[in-house]
């Protein structure tokens, strides 16, 4: 695996290009999309920061990867505005091409050729890029470098594709699921890289099914909705948000709530949120705690794991959109 010091210095220099008016390396305002009747992107309003790794969350349909594809010029806004690195990403793309390293999803290789090849070609285009080989390497792809694109599994079309989007040392990358498709062993390679980039000052735009990868990489994220913004903050923010009123525990399953409702506040609620994990709701003070405790010793079980103001981001999710995230 590589160490977080190994990811070798991106082009730092300034260019009067820049919007130095502020950190915002991204900036949408007011951006709408359509197809057809669709509303993919809703009036979306986004600023990810200089050296800062931003995810986007949300469920299929939300408008994550036209989101993604607007930002990279792919994809004309049909209102609002969009500066990436203080340039029009359609009317400056040529010009951002230098600057800016994009993972399609899916890959995006050519079927026929050989992954060493590919990323050379990619290497060739930059003027100061990546040790290529060296990159290989990090990514686990050595043994791989003479096997075309089409031959490569999934995992490994999903490094190449990394490996090509930040070869030529950009200042921001874009990333649409650059885990998918990969073992365990291969996501911790990539996370470390990634975490890298940014330690590099490099700013890292991804989206991503992996709620465990976004509350472990993203400084912060965004979840949207049916193309609109429904909470933004870091994954610390916004797993506390509204937790100081949920008292969580652990205890055998299928326990008679009735008499810890009863004991309780008239406005608590006392639920069993999955097989032997309870959720009490409700203003959390040491009244409660020892309410719990006493309807516990009266039953004679032992609830362990009791955690006042922790979420997962998994709970923030599913309160926010009402859907599981599927890939």
């Amino acid at each position: 695996m590589t160490s977080r010091s190994d990811v070798p210095g991106s082009a730092r220099e300034g260019s009067p290009d820049v919007d130095d008016s502020g950190d915002a390396v991204v900036r949408l305002r007011g951006i709408t999309k359509r197809y057809g009747t669709t509303v993919a992107v809703d009036g979306l309003d986004l600023d990810v920061r200089r050296a800062e790794v931003f995810a986007l969350l949300g469920p299929n349909g939300a408008g994550k990867t036209t989101t993604i594809e607007m930002c990279e010029g792919f994809l004309k806004p049909e209102s609002g505005s969009i500066r990436i690195l203080g340039l029009d990403p359609v009317a400056d793309n040529a010009r951002l091409r230098e600057r800016m390293g994009v993972m399609l999803q899916g890959g995006g290789g050519y079927p026929a050729a050989r992954a060493g090849e590919m990323l050379g070609l990619v290497a060739a285009y930059s003027a100061r890029p990546l040790d290529p080989a060296w990159l290989m390497d990090v990514l686990g792809l050595t043994d791989s470098a003479r096997t075309t694109y089409r031959r490569l599994s999934g995992g490994q079309q999903q490094r190449l594709a990394l490996a090509c989007a930040i070869v030529g040392r950009p200042e921001l990358v874009f990333l649409d699921e650059p885990t998918a498709g990969m073992d365990a062993h291969a996501r911790i390679v990539v996370w470390d890289l990634i975490d890298g980039l940014r330690r590099d000052g490099v700013t890292v735009v991804l989206t991503t099914h992996q709620l465990t990868e976004a509350e472990q990489l993203a400084d912060r994220l965004m979840i949207i909705d049916r193309g609109a913004a429904v909470a933004t903050g870091t994954p610390s923010e916004l797993m506390q948000r509204g937790a100081e009123n949920q008292l969580r525990f652990s205890a055998p399953p299928k326990l008679d709530l009735s008499l810890l409702i009863s004991a309780l506040p008239e406005t608590y609620r006392a639920t069993e949120v999955a097989p032997g994990e309870y959720l009490v709701e409700g203003h959390v003070d040491p009244q409660v705690l020892s309410t719990v405790t006493s309807w516990c010793a009266r039953l004679d079980v032992l609830a362990t794991g009791m955690r006042v103001e922790q979420r997962s981001l998994e709970d923030v999710f599913l309160d926010l959109t009402g859907r599981e995230l599927r890939p």
